[in-house]
């Protein structure tokens, strides 16, 4: 069975930064693409930055520059370091595969206010 489980989200001033770690379980991990998704209240969940097999980043235009997408595939982890979070960042925050996705997991909350 795939598991997909965010964690490290929480309330965050703007310009500060947080780390959100995904553990997978059931898949093997190593050979896919994966990505970090947001959905924000109201709006179609997006996708922020994705990470190839071999380790390529790539990253939407609103969080360039600010985010940054690693692997772990002996601890079969994708993590999102996000840095000069804005209000605009605030979203519950999933991960999954770039193509072909699983059932989504319950994400996790970022909110970035004052």
């Amino acid at each position: 069975q795939v598991q997909l489980v965010e964690s490290g989200g929480g309330l965050v001033q703007p310009g500060g930064s947080l780390r959100l770690s995904c553990r997978t379980s059931g898949i093997i991990f190593s050979i896919y693409d994966m990505g970090w998704y947001r959905q924000a209240p109201g709006k179609e969940r997006e996708l922020v930055a994705g990470i190839t097999s071999a380790g390529r980043a790539s990253f939407a235009d609103s969080v360039k520059d600010r985010f940054t997408i690693s692997r772990d595939n002996a601890k079969n982890t994708v993590y999102l370091q996000m840095n000069s979070l804005k209000p605009e960042d605030t979203a519950r925050y999933y991960c999954n595969k770039r193509w072909n996705h699983e059932v989504w997991g319950q994400g996790t909350l970022v909110t970035v206010s004052s």
